[in-house]
């Protein structure tokens, strides 16, 4: 019986590339480029922030090149993501944006000259294990979604049971929120999870029938497209908005965690209701893409533990430090603009102190 149950698990996995859909593979790849895309973006922006401290012009990051550079990239990698909903599961694409926190760590370590830790080793190592375990045992629940699908979708009792539960928890969460002036990152990132769950459903429904149009079956004549299209925009204009006060409040080794876990699990269950992306699935497939993605979960914890405290000791700039500057004054950021702050002009600074002597 043992030896049954290894055959069967190696020819399952051996066969992986055999069995899989050429859609899921294509969403695979257009989710792994652009969540690529999406860390080179933000190493970019980081390193344009950088830049903009250690100089003297009292310039803006909006007029940086290499900011916009970043942003640029950025779009690219979410019009990937985007387009990967339209060929394969919610919950095959969800739990990749592991890739995208793996990719930001090695090109920060590599060309933004961060140190590298034992955890960074050790994390990465674990995220690409769970990302290759739940990228092998996704169940196969690839199925052409047409406008017509998508309405038998939104009257299943699975989906309304779903819908009215998130709806009650979202309401008991957004009370605490306002009501009581709960402010705990995990009610923030809960609030920002819950709409994500909407968002995917709506995002895949959109990216699918997009696709099905562009194959010549036209789907843009239904209803249910625009009403779609309606959804994503505004759930993703209240994550963008909850999301931003978090990042407010915490600091980004506390808000990516915990915000991945959240989405990812999240976006799991949304397209177990919806999409039953888990039908027909075997008890193995399931367990070891569970496993792997909490072995995704812990990678990203280990990568993002403590990374700023380690690499933000100061919060202020040293021109000191900068080749070709004498001067060894710290300047803090101001934090009520879009600049950095200017320097002072050694002659001011020399006129300020003989007038302070002159008054004393």
């Amino acid at each position: 019986m043992g030896l049954l149950l290894n055959n069967e698990t190696y020819s399952s996995t051996s066969g992986f590339w055999k069995d899989k859909d050429k859609d899921d593979l294509c969403g695979i790849v257009l989710a792994v480029l652009g969540n690529f895309l999406i860390s080179i973006s933000l190493s970019l922006q980081k390193y344009a922030h950088i830049r903009l401290a250690y100089q003297e012009d009292h310039r803006t990051y909006i007029k940086s090149k290499i900011w916009w550079c970043g942003i640029v990239l950025m779009g690219i990698g979410e019009l990937g993501n985007f387009a990967a909903y339209g060929f394969a599961p919610v919950i095959l694409i969800a739990p990749l944006g592991c890739t995208s926190i793996i990719g930001s760590a090695v090109i920060s370590i590599l060309f933004l000259q961060e140190t590298l830790r034992a955890s960074d080793i050790v994390g990465g190592a674990v995220a690409i294990t769970g990302t290759y375990l739940l990228v092998t045992f996704t169940p196969c629940a690839s199925q052409e979604l047409t406008a017509v699908k998508l309405q038998q979708h939104l009257v299943h009792w699975q989906f309304l049971v779903y819908l009215i539960t998130e709806v009650i928890i979202f309401c008991i969460v957004l009370y605490f929120y306002k009501q009581k002036d709960k402010k705990h990152i995990v009610i923030i990132l809960m609030l920002v999870a819950l709409l994500a769950s909407v968002t995917v459903i709506s995002v895949k429904a959109v990216s699918s029938l997009l696709v099905l149009t562009v194959k010549g079956k036209i789907q843009l004549a239904y209803p249910i497209f625009y009403l779609m299209l309606v959804v994503m925009i505004s759930t993703c204009i209240f994550q963008v908005k909850f999301l931003s006060q978090a990042r407010q409040l915490y600091s980004a080794n506390e808000v990516l965690p915990i915000n991945f876990v959240c989405f990812t699990t999240s976006a799991i269950i949304a397209g177990i209701a919806f999409y039953q992306e888990f039908h027909g699935s075997s008890f193995l497939n399931v367990l070891m893409f569970l496993f792997g993605t909490l072995l995704s979960f812990l990678g990203v914890f280990l990568i993002t533990r403590n990374r700023e405290q380690q690499d933000l000791q100061v919060s202020y700039i040293n021109f000191g430090q900068v080749p070709g500057k004498k001067m060894t004054n710290a300047v803090q950021p101001d934090s009520n603009s879009f600049s950095y702050g200017t320097l002072q002009n050694e002659d001011d600074s020399a006129d300020s102190q003989c007038k302070e002597r002159k008054a004393v």
